[in-house]
């Protein structure tokens, strides 16, 4: 991309700490360039961590419960800064390779995940505010033109069953993916509907009730999860969205997994199960539940267990603590057919660069992308989704980030397009049969 004469020139970068919405630290960075042009992203911790994820650097102490983030901060203001100031902020990779060769560690541990992540992300941003120009179209020019299928989150629970409430941090957690739809706008009207039915018939069968568009599951109100399963199911059939909508599940296997005893413990159920026990369970789920989408099924090292789960189940199996938005561990999960899909969360891996890098792989390989904004690229991630081309998304269809992306859908106006069920992979007969 051409900048005008140093307008895209990096005058400045400051961080800070902040408090996300995940009631945590987050780093903050703003980046501004000599046109004017202003970048500012964030980079928080998610709820369930892939022990291969970037490292974020920490204070430590009794202060935040020890999460606090202003080493990061003066790591991005006396380190990273300096270093960049001068630079084109246009130029995203030579950027990304500064950051990199600064850090010098294979998971970011000197200066922190955190703090490259906020300052990449910013990057970015500034350079689009520079030129003028959206997010979504510096990301994908031309071709950035598709608006992906959206979810409503509807239920988040905390082992429920008696698994490590400490490491669990509120999976399985499920959404309704509205897939039936000519266009994002209706899709998401249908995520709005969906929520206000499910909350109905769950405030009438169990007494739980939406708190800021989620419903925690507490211990005891459930025998087992299938009975969240028959109630979603039910909740499609009752709004008349019967083959227009279905299941996602983010499992977050390894929260459960219990290492000396070699088995899931709390997982859909109080009975232990070991990974046979689970991917038969998957294959009951898929038979009698509408799920379009499971996430991590399994333990986040098991490479071959995923694939036997993608082969099985002919849906959309996503790899998020098993892939951590890395190139290297994606081209191992291909190589055994491990998922059909990467979930995308540019805050993981450190840089945009290295983020993008791993979109460009799974796309060379018929892979899917599916966005996340779990590490605080908050309604960001509507022009990343965008931006890339990806055909799903995970929630967005209620909230501010389904706000921007009715924002994109209305400035692409008869340009944009919507997938629908043709965004997700890997379906087989029970979606398109």
């Amino acid at each position: 991309m051409c900048s005008m004469k140093n307008g895209s020139e990096i005058v400045s970068v400051k961080a800070r700490q902040i408090l996300s919405e995940r009631n945590h630290p987050g780093v903050e960075t703003r980046v501004q360039t000599a046109n004017g042009g202003l970048g500012v992203a964030i980079a928080t911790a998610g709820v369930s961590i892939g022990e291969h994820e970037t490292q974020f650097v920490y204070d430590g102490g009794t202060k935040w419960n020890g999460k606090g983030v202003l080493k990061a901060v003066a790591n991005v203001n006396e380190i990273i800064g300096p270093k960049i100031i001068g630079t084109d902020s246009t130029r995203q990779r030579h950027v990304d390779n500064i950051l990199l060769e600064l850090d010098g560690t294979k998971l970011k541990s000197k200066l922190g995940g955190n703090a490259l992540a906020s300052v990449s992300a910013a990057v970015l941003k500034a350079a689009a505010s520079s030129l003028g120009t959206a997010l979504y179209q510096h990301i994908g020019g031309v071709n950035a033109c598709i608006l992906p299928t959206p979810g409503a989150i509807s239920a988040m629970g905390s082992s429920r069953y008696g698994g490590n409430e400490k490491t669990s941090g509120g999976k399985p957690s499920y959404s309704f993916m509205a897939y039936g739809f000519k266009s994002f706008s209706e899709a998401s009207y249908a995520c709005w509907d969906i929520s206000n039915v499910f909350d109905r018939m769950m405030r009438k069968k169990y007494g739980q009730m939406y708190v800021l568009g989620r419903m925690y599951v507490n211990a005891g109100v459930l025998e087992t999860d299938e009975q969240l399963w028959e109630a979603m199911k039910e909740a499609i059939s009752e709004a008349g969205y019967k083959d227009k909508m279905g299941i996602q599940v983010d499992v977050a296997a390894t929260t459960y997994w219990d290492k000396n005893k070699g088995m899931f413990v709390g997982l859909f159920s109080k009975l232990d199960k070991t990974k046979d026990d689970l991917i038969k369970l998957y294959k009951q789920m898929v038979k009698n539940y509408p799920f379009v989408i499971i996430e991590d099924p399994l333990e986040e090292n098991d490479y071959e267990g995923h694939a036997e789960v993608t082969r099985s189940l002919g849906i959309q199996v996503v790899g998020d603590d098993l892939f951590t938005t890395n190139i290297e561990r994606l081209k191992k999960g291909i190589a055994v057919g491990a998922c059909n899909t990467v979930l995308l969360k540019v805050n993981q891996i450190g840089t945009i660069s290295e983020a993008l890098d791993t979109v460009d792989l799974a796309y060379r390989n018929g892979w899917g992308i599916m966005p996340c904004s779990s590490r605080g690229e908050g309604i960001d991630i509507a022009d990343y989704a965008v931006g890339i081309g990806s055909g799903n998304v995970r929630e967005s269809g209620v909230w501010p980030t389904c706000n921007r992306l009715l924002q994109i859908e209305e400035e692409l106006g008869p340009r944009a397009k919507f997938l629908g069920k043709m965004g997700f992979k890997g379906f087989g007969k029970q979606l398109y049969g």
